[in-house]
């Protein structure tokens, strides 16, 4: 988009029905803050439904004997979910979809207390729903696995761990593995995982145009999937909590974690902001040009925050001159 020229608005050459123009306005007028916390529940669940789901597939598979996934595609499916969750629904909410990003927003930019709260009750509730829409696709071959675990006699030794059933929901450590590798671990991958976000975001970034932003920082998810996971990594509080209560309803308080479950929640949050920290002090240079790219997104956001404010979302009919316009490209 060149800044010199006027932005053309959806509105411009579309009429929406009027009904949903309607509600176009109120939802701009009252109910903002709602749909921008749909869109953040909306994120956790893609991604969240994309990478439990192929986690069940890998866990269950593995106590069947059969090949139905692996640690690569449990990452693969984690970091399209990401990808995707950012493509449908950043434009709308921002695209937070972690509670790390809310709270670094809210310390470092200026973002609303009360809003971010809402954030990420938001996001804790869209992996808590993805969670359990997965549970009800598996429900049958879950059922099935515990019935196998019971008559061998293991259910309760395997449940509650990275290889039981309610290990696809709930994240726990593996047997024997001490908690100060653990953290870690954790620690460490999300720093890195932090350190990819803040390069995606940065506008004078010019290797990371906003269309590659989502996939990269999919595939960052996905690096440390593949690398990392069989250690012990939760890296968003969201899928973390979100996936242990869902596991809580499913199985009772024997699903809590104990202290790993505190561990795999808050520990993302500080390597989230050290990153931040890191790559302002080290990597921000306020003399870079910023990215023709990043100039038109941004272009792009404040002419839509301007069309906003001066309360023209109305659905209005496209003019003349564009309706010929439009003619004659579909005549062409």
């Amino acid at each position: 988009m060149d800044p010199t020229h006027h932005p053309l608005h959806l509105a411009d050459i579309q009429t929406r029905p009027r009904l949903l123009a309607a509600w176009e306005r109120r939802r701009h007028r009252e109910a903002h803050w709602f749909i921008e916390c749909v869109a953040e529940a909306m994120g956790v669940f893609f991604y969240c439904f994309a990478g439990v789901g192929a986690s069940a597939a890998y866990t269950l598979g593995n106590l069947l004997g059969l090949p139905l996934g692996s640690v690569f595609s449990v990452g693969f499916a984690y970091a399209m979910g990401i990808g995707l969750a950012l493509v449908v629904c950043s434009a709308t909410s921002g695209g937070h979809f972690n509670p790390a990003v809310t709270i670094l927003c809210m310390l470092f930019k200026g973002f609303p207390v009360g809003k971010g709260m809402r954030y990420i009750v938001a996001q804790i509730l869209g992996g808590y729903i993805a969670c359990l829409i997965v549970y009800l696709s598996w429900k049958h071959l879950i059922t099935e696995v515990e019935a196998l675990l019971v008559v061998k006699g293991t259910l309760d030794e395997i449940n509650f761990t990275p290889s039981g059933p309610a290990g696809i929901f709930a994240l726990y450590v593996p047997a024997g593995s001490p908690l100060g590798l653990v953290l870690f671990n954790e620690f460490v991958t999300d720093f890195v995982i932090g350190m990819a976000i803040c390069a995606c975001t940065d506008p004078t970034n010019f290797l990371i145009p906003p269309m590659l932003s989502p996939w990269i920082i999919g595939m960052t998810y996905g690096i440390a999937i593949w690398g990392y996971s069989t250690q012990g990594l939760a890296a968003n509080a969201a899928r973390d909590v979100g996936g242990r209560l869902a596991a809580m309803t499913i199985w009772g308080t024997k699903a809590a974690g104990g202290n790993y479950a505190a561990l795999a929640a808050l520990t993302n949050i500080p390597a989230t902001l050290f990153a931040y920290i890191v790559y302002e002090v080290f990597f921000v240079d306020s003399s870079r040009v910023i990215a023709p790219a990043q100039q038109a997104f941004m272009t792009g956001h404040k002419a839509h925050m301007e069309h906003l404010e001066n309360g023209q979302h109305r659905g209005a009919s496209p003019s003349s001159d564009l309706e010929e316009k439009a003619h004659e490209s579909r005549s062409e």
